[in-house]
């Protein structure tokens, strides 16, 4: 069985951490990733968010995605190799491919074919670690000053993901025990395997659309009978708590990643240019940015005193 990728409360700093300061952390680390293309830096931002995900204790899950990452490499790299036609150093010609032209695969294309894919398995890793370690009920109940209805939405629906997905799992599993003849009766035997899959699919889709609509009416009639209904926007007052140290260390985590990100690409400290041939120049100063910004991402993780729950 699949495990889900859902918040749980652990013992770490990210988890210790208010959730808005979490979302601005993880929202640094997407700008830096979006904002470089230079590879050493992009490995450097990976090792850091590798790492900040085993200090975190989510490293498992972060791994299960790295091997999806793998998976969703390969055709980026395949699409850019085969459509690209701006490199100059040709490894490969597959002759005249219609609309497509020469099909001449340079290596260029493939250098840049997995930057891409570097910087796409980065976002997901990040995101990745946003949804396991920041907490959505406390992150959306930032928005429940400006309205209450939309945060109470928000809420419910991140919280019934899980739960289908659950049910999910728990309905495909009873019927894979179940015998192949007790699937659909009198279908014939050629093509029958792929007419029972297909028909145990759409079984599944149906059993999840009416149990998530069932859920649905029971908890707006739960909804009804607190009140919900009649109170409108009127709660109680938002629960305020003052800065901690991990909240600090996480803010100042994020303005240093996006800092030397910025530095990085304005002060060309970490050129990168694929096309026409490629060119990456490394000075003195490219690996004292990667070392700097890996330590940035993961020196938060470090403090681990106070995060009991």
């Amino acid at each position: 069985m699949v495990a889900t990728l859902f918040y749980r409360r652990l013992a770490s700093p990210l988890h210790a951490t208010r959730a808005t300061v979490a979302a601005v952390w993880a929202g640094a680390l997407l700008g830096a990733t979006l904002l470089t293309d230079n590879p050493l830096v992009l490995g450097a931002l990976a090792v850091g968010v590798l790492g900040a995900g085993m200090g975190a204790g989510v490293g498992a899950e972060l791994a299960r995605t790295s091997r999806t990452v793998l998976i969703v490499a390969v055709p980026i790299v395949a699409v850019n190799v085969l459509v690209s036609r701006e490199g100059l150093t040709v490894f490969a010609r597959l002759g005249d491919l219609g609309p497509f032209g020469q099909g001449n695969l340079t290596v260029e294309a493939l250098v840049y074919g997995a930057v891409i894919a570097l910087k796409v398995g980065l976002l997901m890793l990040v995101t990745t670690l946003a949804s396991l370690t920041i907490d959505p009920d406390e992150l959306l109940a930032a928005f429940r000053r400006r309205s209450f209805r939309f945060a109470l939405t928000a809420s419910l629906a991140t919280r019934m993901i899980g739960v289908l997905s659950a049910d999910a799992q728990r309905l495909a599993e009873a019927q894979r025990t179940r015998p192949r003849q007790a699937v659909r009766r009198g279908q014939s035997t050629r093509g029958g395997k792929t007419r029972t899959r297909a028909y145990g699919r759409v079984a599944l889709l149906s059993a999840i659309v009416s149990s998530s609509l069932e859920r649905s009416m029971d908890v707006a009639a739960t909804l009804e009978l607190r009140g919900f209904a009649a109170g409108g926007g009127r709660t109680a007052p938002r629960w305020r708590r003052p800065f901690s140290r991990h909240d600090c260390a996480f803010v100042a985590s994020a303005a240093c990643v996006l800092a030397l990100a910025l530095c990085g690409r304005l002060a060309g400290i970490a050129p990168f240019d694929p096309y026409p041939l490629v060119s990456m120049p490394v000075t003195v100063a490219t690996p004292a940015l990667c070392v700097v910004l890996a330590a940035a991402v993961m020196l938060p993780l470090a403090d681990r005193r106070g995060i009991e729950f």
